[in-house]
């Protein structure tokens, strides 16, 4: 019975139930728990097996740069990062209310790690997260319009949770580039969160998206009901790097 009990769970792909089963089988301890807190235990072998699969996979999709986690921000380095609305952030319901995040400031001051931060929390807490520079961002659109994926590529964009550009408006756009992002911002907005990090501040933006119409459409749908997390400062790399002031 014990044998045929294993076999139907492995034939059954539940192999976690069925090696956490014989576990119990072979620990005498278990023996004075009741039915239902053995069968609980090995219930949630297997449910905490599938939840950790489920998270590699929502990382490796991600496309996370960086091994950023929230608890590891650096609050000490005098940049400017409020601790009170990177807590509200940390809730991670800001992404269940389809709200944005806009982190601007000098390059090195540490805003990749953040957006990444948050979208490896984000990934922890069930959500799909999606992490791009936004030129390589640009590129794919314009290669997907040559070979016929484009609306496959929105499509796709537009059912992430949580989708991260970085280096936003690191050139003027072009007007192609305007209406790709326009289309991408139009498909999130209301529906899903975007996290975006640039060097220009958000009042720089509408010059570098440039043609006024155009500009106000994409702002209207990113900076309205975004949280704001302007850096200030001196270049964390520099900081932190081991060589001395005469070899910088």
């Amino acid at each position: 019975m014990v044998h045929q009990t294993a076999e139907k769970l492995y034939q059954m792909r539940l192999d976690i139930m069925a090696a956490a089963f014989k576990e119990q089988l072979e620990r005498p301890s278990t023996g004075s728990l009741s039915f239902e807190d053995r069968f609980a235990m090995i219930v949630d072998r297997e449910w905490i097996s599938r939840e950790n699969r489920k998270l590699t996979k929502r990382l490796k999709t991600a496309r996370l740069k960086l091994k950023a986690t929230v608890e590891d921000i650096d609050y000490g380095h005098p940049r400017g990062l409020d601790k009170s609305v990177m807590r509200s952030l940390i809730t991670g319901q800001w992404i269940k209310s389809h709200q944005n995040v806009i982190i601007t400031g000098p390059t090195g001051i540490g805003k990749s790690y953040i957006s990444e931060a948050l979208a490896d929390k984000a990934c922890r807490d069930g959500f799909t997260a999606l992490r791009y520079r936004a030129t390589r961002l640009m590129r794919e659109m314009e290669i997907a319009r040559g070979d016929g994926s484009y609306i496959k590529l929105l499509n796709r964009m537009a059912k992430i949770d949580l989708l991260v550009l970085d280096d936003w408006v690191m050139e003027p756009l072009t007007d192609i580039e305007r209406r790709d992002f326009l289309e991408i911002m139009e498909d999130r907005h209301g529906l899903k969160s975007t996290v975006i990090t640039s060097q220009y501040p958000v009042t720089k933006w509408h010059e570098r998206i440039g043609e006024p119409t155009t500009a106000d459409a994409i702002l209207d749908r990113i900076v309205h009901n975004a949280h704001r997390i302007p850096l200030k400062g001196e270049s964390m790399r520099k900081t932190k790097s081991n060589l001395t002031p005469s070899e910088h």
